[in-house]
């Protein structure tokens, strides 16, 4: 590029370098070599030469993309790093432990600065060998486990408690609660959130429960069992947006849904068009992503500051009165 340009390497180092005191000439000879020769910055080689070896680019691993929760964090994360200069790496675990390591390895080969995971199984122990590489992590959504490190999460059990005092109020008492795994943060927290609060309205029916539904056509099995027993729930709290799907074609399959309360966690892109529509605890997706994000850099520009685990409050939408329905209703 040097020879096409006819200046120097240092010349030609300074200007892609965007270093000062370059002649306006002397650059536009430079750029016109790049795009003639379709020259790209290799930005790792670059980290290389810089004392800090900082490469400008973090990586993000999240559950699954496909869901809005997910894709909605991962808008909030790489604005707020585009407006520092960093470029953002993502990639769906699909709740696999094994995928998620295999995606925490890929990242770290590319020398990213820092990550930010939805972390998945029982340990995420061994990510204490990328910050010895100096790489900072932040988790989102849920704690990573075997590990200390910042840490932002949802109000999940005040949230769901809510939805319970809400149902207790209008008058019901058989309310149905259909979780995912209980080995998952945030559907353990939500569950003892709805059985906390139950116990203050005479205790939850244990036939109400349903937990280990990870997918819609598992939800939508639930429900149908859960309406079939006599006496059945008058009033169903679903404990993310894939079982409020399943669930809300299954009471529409059994033509309950509009003589069913329900209240939703996770709020859902037209809800509020259904009919009834959906009352909901809707989660803080984008305080929740700029938090793990400024935690990120935070920890980047002090490694040895305090962890710290930051509690995003849930908002309570009411959208439908949840009111048993009259007799003939």
């Amino acid at each position: 590029m040097a020879e096409r340009a006819g200046l120097g390497f240092k010349t030609v180092s300074r200007v892609l370098n965007d270093e000062p005191n370059v002649r306006p000439e002397t650059r536009d000879r430079v750029l016109a070599a790049v795009a003639e020769l379709g020259y790209r910055r290799n930005s790792i080689a670059s980290s290389i030469r810089r004392s800090d070896q900082r490469t400008s680019s973090i990586g993000l691993i999240v559950e699954d993309l496909a869901n809005p929760f997910a894709s909605s964090l991962t808008r909030v994360v790489q604005d707020y790093a585009r407006e520092r200069g960093h470029l953002v790496l993502v990639g769906s675990s699909d709740g696999d432990p094994g995928q998620e390591a295999e995606l925490v390895g890929e990242f770290g080969t590319r020398r990213v600065d820092g990550m930010i995971l939805v972390p998945n199984g029982p340990d995420q122990s061994y990510l204490e060998e990328e910050r010895r590489r100096g790489t900072a992590v932040v988790f989102v959504d849920r704690p990573g486990r075997g590990i200390e490190a910042d840490t932002v999460v949802s109000e999940n059990a005040a949230g769901v408690a809510e939805a319970v005092r809400h149902l207790a109020l209008a008058g019901h008492t058989r309310i149905a609660y259909l979780g995912d795994f209980e080995s998952i943060y945030t559907s353990a927290e939500r569950l003892q959130g709805f059985r906390d609060a139950m116990a203050a309205f005479g205790g939850a029916d244990p036939r109400h429960i349903r937990t280990g539904l990870h997918d819609p056509e598992q939800a939508h099995r639930a429900a149908a069992e859960l309406f079939a027993l006599d006496p059945a729930p008058t009033a169903l709290i679903a404990g993310n947006n894939l079982i409020t799907v399943g669930a809300v074609h299954a009471l529409q399959d059994l033509g309950i849904r509009d003589r069913t309360a329900f209240v939703a966690f996770d709020d859902l892109e037209l809800a509020d068009l259904l009919r009834p529509a959906l009352t909901v605890v809707a989660q803080d997706t984008a305080a929740l992503g700029e938090a793990a994000a400024r935690h990120l850099f935070e920890r980047l520009a002090d490694p040895a500051a305090p962890y710290r685990r930051t509690r995003v409050p849930v908002r309570f939408e009411v959208r439908s009165s949840g009111a048993i329905p009259a007799p003939g209703h």
